[in-house]
């Protein structure tokens, strides 16, 4: 699917160049992750509005022109920080709702008819920053090796 790029409330965030798809109602602590991840070395990408692009069966994120570079530090206010564009989103972190302890079944957040796999996270858990790590981390490996059983390797 190809389409027109949609512009979502969200935060984005690239670590070592896969994006990750922060979402949630206002104040669930999409930007205040952001800044904890980027801090880990993380890069922004966009914070409170996420262009969306889905394109040859890939979704990308990327800020629009107006917000580009800032990023809402509470009690601080909009600051300025280095940030990348048009990254290849590769996971969405669901900052609402009761986090399970042991998710049953994979969950997937859909844009047209693309699907990247989601996890449920509390922002403000001192440890969410490492979750959103370890779970891109795995599904990275997930699909590297779909991709070499693919290849035939």
């Amino acid at each position: 699917m190809t389409g027109p790029p949609s512009t979502i409330h969200a935060t984005a965030v690239a670590i070592q160049g896969s994006g990750v798809l922060l979402i949630g109602p206002s104040g669930c602590g999409k930007s205040d992750l952001a800044l904890r991840l980027i801090d880990r070395g993380a890069m922004l990408v966009a914070d409170d509005r996420v262009i969306v692009k889905a394109q040859h069966g890939i979704l990308s994120a990327a800020a629009p022109e107006t917000i580009k570079g800032l990023i809402e530090i509470r009690g601080i206010g909009i600051v300025a920080i280095p940030y990348v564009s048009d990254v290849p989103l590769h996971i969405v972190i669901q900052l609402d709702g009761t986090v399970e302890r042991f998710p049953m079944e994979p969950r997937v957040w859909t844009y047209g008819d693309i699907a990247i796999p989601v996890s449920q996270q509390n922002a403000f858990e001192p440890s969410a920053p490492i979750k959103v790590e370890m779970f891109l981390r795995q599904i990275l490996t997930v699909d590297a090796a779909k991709d070499g059983m693919r290849h035939g390797h």
